[in-house]
């Protein structure tokens, strides 16, 4: 069906009850007003995002190595890290930084080959204080304009290295072991008025909770499509990203959409 407002408030509050079932039952979640506002209270409430938080340190971005290496940070989180991170939405803070200078005084669970950019936890707000007390938030302002679609090939899961905290579980994504034929998928991301940091945030939220949801497996070949806006689209979408439209903050937004079996 093509992306319509009442769309995008249904996908939203889904996401939300699925995030945090015991408290979606009593808010109001019937328009994005209220959705806004039932956020606002989740955050607000002691303990309700478990302080679960990843830290990407980017030194150098380009789109597509982001994408591929945000789906490998993302396979190699354990089972019992994922848990509480999926109540915490996903929450990721992006940081300006060189990896290679930083691999000495951190523990990162996943560093880029070309190392572009680590990724650490996700954990407790704690696991990184002192990595967020040291560099600056990342500076993406720059709009991020058009751009011809890309293919990436989702690589496997990292090798396992010392990690940031206490983990014992297995890779949350697809188990170790388990084999299906490579899918091809297109990601579509919106580009008007959409910022490099929108951008990296709201690609973020969709790859890592489709990696978690079994969505995305290695070897499967997603192809980034930019496009203006993803309202009116009618594709097959299996995962949609939502969030309150920066402009027109009573409205919501698609910001990116991962499709069906292309």
């Amino acid at each position: 069906m093509p992306i319509t407002p009442e769309l995008l408030l249904s996908v939203a509050a889904e996401r939300l009850r699925t995030a945090l079932p015991e408290l979606a039952g009593r808010l109001d979640l019937s328009s994005p007003q209220a959705l806004r506002a039932a956020k606002a209270e989740i955050t607000a409430r002691d303990g309700a995002a478990d302080g679960t938080v990843a830290v990407a340190v980017i030194g150098r971005f380009s789109l597509d190595g982001w994408v591929r290496e945000t789906c490998r940070f993302a396979l190699g989180v354990p089972e019992d890290r994922a848990a509480p991170w999926r109540r915490a939405f996903t929450r990721t803070v992006f940081l300006a930084g060189r990896p290679e200078n930083l691999r000495e005084r951190f523990a990162f669970e996943h560093i880029a080959p070309d190392g572009s950019a680590a990724w650490a936890g996700p954990g407790t707000d704690g696991d990184s204080a002192s990595l967020r007390r040291l560099l600056k938030t990342f500076d993406g302002r720059r709009p991020l304009g058009s751009r011809p679609p890309l293919t990436v090939e989702v690589p496997a899961a990292p090798a396992a290295g010392p990690p940031a905290g206490p983990a014992t579980g297995s890779p949350a994504g697809p188990p170790a072991g388990s084999r299906r034929r490579p899918r091809d998928r297109d990601l579509y991301l919106a580009t008007a008025g959409v910022t490099v940091s929108d951008a990296l945030v709201q690609l973020n939220h969709l790859l890592v909770e489709a990696v978690l949801d079994g969505l995305i497996h290695p070897g499967d070949r997603l192809t980034l499509r930019p496009v203006p806006r993803l309202t009116g689209m009618a594709v097959p979408f299996t995962a949609l990203r939502i969030d309150t439209d920066t402009h027109h903050p009573h409205k919501l937004q698609a910001y990116a959409g991962l499709t069906e079996e292309t």
